[in-house]
């Protein structure tokens, strides 16, 4: 008898305190890091407790960019088109349009429709 391997769901193994993955504890990371230069500045004005706050909402930023994907909503209708792409995807692809490279490609999905004859029977 031969070995088989039993496949398994191991998305979940490479987080790191149940809700990080790597990318978004390094954009988080990265969110405190700028978040703690504006504590530093309101701190020296006496607003300590701002630049705390503003810390905070900078790192639940980069963890939502990391994370989440951007969703299909009907009334705008480029989303149509980015839709469950990576939100720090369209931001880097964004950065790099704006930087020079006016090219992007993007792989699009066509959908086939099948004509169905009728015979009326």
């Amino acid at each position: 008898m031969g070995t088989y391997r039993v496949p398994r769901n191991t998305k979940g193994e490479s987080r790191i305190l149940l809700i990080f993955s790597t990318k978004a504890l390094i954009f988080s990371v990265v969110g405190v890091g700028i978040g703690w230069l504006f504590y530093l500045v309101l701190k020296i004005i006496n607003l300590g407790t701002i630049g705390i706050v503003v810390m905070a909402i900078l790192a639940i930023l980069g963890f939502a960019i990391a994370t989440f994907k951007v969703p299909a909503i009907g009334a705008l209708p480029f989303t149509k088109e980015i839709a469950g792409e990576q939100i720090d995807d369209i931001i880097i692809r964004y950065i790099k349009y704006r930087r020079g490279s006016k090219k992007i490609y993007l792989l699009k999905k066509q959908e086939k429709k099948e004509e169905v004859k009728n015979d009326g029977k």
